[in-house]
């Protein structure tokens, strides 16, 4: 049966699902920039009768008689402080990072264009003799512009991100003034601002780069889709840094400005007294947002180019079938319409009045993207796919039914939704495991600890079991293939998700600015409420980007090994099998590092902040400021060195275990990297939420059970305190890092796959 949508109607559709997602982000800015803060909007009105905005006695009101012009130049004035940190940290990030890309895209030429001498000549085809394939030189130019590609738009998506988010802080915080439903809005219409440029911009490079890519390969798909994959190595590997530098960067502000201010000198969080306190907002930024973005941005081109890999020497390649070849573009565009209407519930269709709804309604904006998003893969699905094809499968072409690759999309789609409420029900004050944890406070410390990591440990089942489900699932039905297009499933509302995940450091800003420009304690409350239920969409975020982790890793796994050509990877021989144990153990080398680099920055940190509270007079009081940008430098310089040995580790891993044990051991490397890095971001991952979330329902004293554990400053939240910040660098640096370390490994192995398998194993060949 012929396929229903026709390529030109293809070349139409996906890059038009894009522009929208952009247009769609613009407005959704457009909307959040009329939130004004400067004063003069809130000047006093003209006329006796005259209104603000209609709400001017109402504000007035609320502030408590608090200055409303002075209220605003200070939230101007720390926003601006936020911004300027974040961006400084940022460029000074991009001058290493763009070393690194020049070196690494004159790696990816010498290697890949030495594996057939740098001849211009044509050769046969791999998987087709018959036929004259582009030469291998044609490939090492591609893969480098496609890597150059993906790691731009990689920086940009999390640039961009950081903007906005910085952008939309102080403007969340001044709506909290007339109402939490008003400051939810701002807040989430900026993370949705983020999350549909990162999608749009994504999907939108990729396709223009596949069809001018296509002008010179011609009739030639292996090699045009080949070099296709340098775009998913770029976007991961510039994610690893922003993951690495950012999260090393926010927890040194965090730690720093917890230990000192909180625990020694017992002042509240945000307290403008602390001078780490624009250093840790700073810090939500770099690390959350840019870090974030990438990181996802990453997972999104890896998934899509091993799916793209494999669909080139399967029926789609071979009988070029241009609209069943872009049948991954074609569900991200999907992703993007169903994700704009998902996005119009939480902002338009229904508003939000109190505080129990917040959390809520950011759990339905999940089910219902999953739930469209169902229908959306079955309809594009039944229109771009013959009813029969074949895959790649290890040598030999299986027949697919197309019903059976909706499955696949389907089945890692819903896994997704699955991880993401698992995390939450570990993660979530509102649920028994973290009041247990909050609980165990009372006792100190070390119990606290010791039930935070029980928690970790147990909240790894069910997301394992939802990963080996779809891995079964897809594997059964459509091969590596399947792999690919169940996290591409996954990803498939990687706009909302983002959203979602994007408002979470949006709110806990607001907070921080609220308490910084003493603002009165009810909008405090607001803004807590808001940050609340952040943390827990934060730790959602992290759970899905784990998830698709998994699975994007496997499917390149699954694409390396087909293209270095080997038939089995057979544990029981020696070569694979200590390749398995080395990979197995670089999680836990590679988390060491992290959370040793969170610790040494810290230490500065704690030094810089306790310097300050004994040498500038008047601090304690109030009566003098600060020195922050002291701080701000701390946590910039320490962050950029500190990211570079864990970088490294990830990046020259599979160039010398390739280059000199060769491809056998290499994907013994990467399956054992995969399979003890899942279990290991997850747990860190929720430990640290947990421990998060334990000191908030402590701070926050909402029950009766919260009460008898508080009020700050008790010994049980001195506890929750201690707890938390041990938990700051497993949740923000080393878990959610794990996850680029376990993708990279495998798209960089696939890139330099032509170069393992005719070169590598030196030391095999010379003993």
């Amino acid at each position: 049966m012929a396929v229903l949508l026709s390529t030109l109607a293809t070349e139409i559709v996906i890059p038009v699902a894009a522009v929208i997602g952009i247009v769609f982000s613009l407005v959704q800015w457009f909307i959040v920039s009329r939130v004004k803060v400067t004063p003069e909007r809130h000047a006093p009105p003209a006329g006796p009768n005259s209104k603000k905005n209609g709400f001017n006695d109402y504000l007035i009101e609320e502030e408590e008689g608090l200055n409303d012009q002075n209220v605003v130049a200070k939230c101007a004035e720390i926003q601006t402080a936020i911004s300027e940190g974040a961006t400084s940290f940022l460029f000074t990030e991009y001058q290493y990072v763009g070393v690194f890309m020049v070196v690494f895209a004159i790696l990816i030429f010498l290697f890949l264009g030495s594996v057939e001498g740098f001849s211009t000549k044509s050769q046969p085809c791999t998987y087709d003799a018959q036929r004259t394939c582009k030469p291998a030189l044609a490939t090492a130019i591609f893969s480098t512009v496609a890597f150059v590609l993906g790691g731009v738009t990689s920086i940009l998506s999390g640039f961009l991100g950081m903007k906005i988010a910085t952008y939309a802080n102080a403007r969340t915080t001044l709506e909290a003034r007339k109402g939490v439903g008003k400051a939810f809005i701002v807040a989430f219409r900026s993370g949705a601002v983020m999350g549909f440029l990162l999608a749009a911009n994504g999907l939108l490079v990729l396709f223009i780069t596949i069809n001018v890519f296509k002008v010179y390969y011609g009739d030639d798909w292996e090699g045009l889709f080949e070099s296709i994959t340098g775009y998913g190595l770029g976007g991961s590997a510039m994610a690893l840094f922003g993951r690495v530098g950012g999260g090393i960067y926010t927890k040194a502000a965090d730690v720093g400005a917890d230990l000192v201010g909180k625990v020694e000198r017992n002042i509240p969080e945000d307290d403008p007294r602390n001078p780490a306190v624009i250093a840790d907002n700073v810090g939500d930024n770099v690390g959350d947002i840019a870090g974030m973005g990438s990181d996802l941005f990453g997972s999104y081109a890896e998934s899509s180019c091993a799916a793209l890999v494999v669909a080139s020497i399967s029926s789609f390649g071979i009988n070029h079938e241009f609209t069943s070849m872009l049948y991954p573009l074609l569900i991200s565009s999907m992703g993007i319409i169903i994700c704009l209407i998902t996005t119009l519930f939480a902002t338009d269709f229904f508003e939000i009045k109190a505080v129990k709804e917040i959390e809520p309604a950011l759990k339905k904006q999940l089910i219902i993207s999953t739930v469209l998003m169902t229908v959306g893969i079955a309809i594009i699905s039944w229109i771009a796919l013959p009813s029969s094809f074949t895959i790649y499968n290890f040598g030999v072409q299986k027949v697919v039914k197309n019903w059976q690759l909706f499955l696949c999309v389907a089945v890692g789609l819903w896994a997704g939704l699955i991880i993401g409420f698992v995390t939450e029900y570990y993660t979530s004050n509102a649920y028994s495991p973290v009041q247990d944890v909050a609980d165990s406070c009372r006792t100190g410390a070390a119990t606290n600890v010791i039930f935070g990591l029980a928690l970790g440990y147990k909240s790894v089942i069910i997301p394992i079991f939802a990963i080996a489900v779809s891995i079964f699932v897809s594997f059964s039905f459509a091969a590596m293939y399947g792999i690919a297009v169940a996290a591409l499933g996954m990803l498939s509302t990687i706009a909302t998700g983002l959203a979602i995940d994007a408002y979470g450091p949006i709110s806990d800003n607001a907070g921080g600015i609220a308490e910084m420009a003493g603002m009165s304690h009810r909008i405090r409350e607001r803004t807590d409420a808001l940050d609340a239920a952040g943390n827990t969409t934060a730790a959602i975020g992290k759970g899905f980007a784990i998830g698709s982790a998994a699975l994007v890793s496997l499917a390149l796994f699954g694409a390396f090994v087909s293209r270095a050509a080997i038939s089995t990877v057979d544990v029981l021989t020696p070569k694979v099998f200590i390749g398995l144990i080395v990979g197995a153990m670089l999680p836990y080398w590679f988390s060491a590092m992290t959370m040793k680099s969170v610790g040494s920055a810290a230490l500065k940190m704690v030094e810089e902040v306790r310097r300050q509270f004994n040498t500038i007079p008047g601090l304690m009081e109030g009566t003098a400021k600060p020195d922050y940008a002291t701080c701000v430098k701390i946590s910039t310089d320490a962050s950029i060195k500190e990211m570079i040995p864990p970088g490294a580790l990830v990046i020259l891993t599979p160039l010398i275990v390739g280059t000199l044990f060769g491809v056998e051991t290499l994907s013994g490397v990467l399956a054992g990297s995969l399979v003890s890095g899942v279990q290991v971001a997850i747990s860190a991952s929720n430990t640290g939420g947990a421990w998060d979330n334990a000191k908030k329902y402590i701070e926050a004293g909402a029950s009766e059970h919260a009460r008898t554990l508080g009020p700050k400053g008790s010994d049980p939240h001195k506890a929750a305190v201690i707890g938390d910040t041990i938990g700051d660098p497993l949740k923000d640096t080393s878990g959610p890092s794990l996850n680029i370390l376990i993708k990279l490994m495998a798209v960089e192995s696939l890139v330099f796959a032509p170069f393992f398998a005719t070169h590598g194993g030196l030391l095999f060949k010379i003993f």
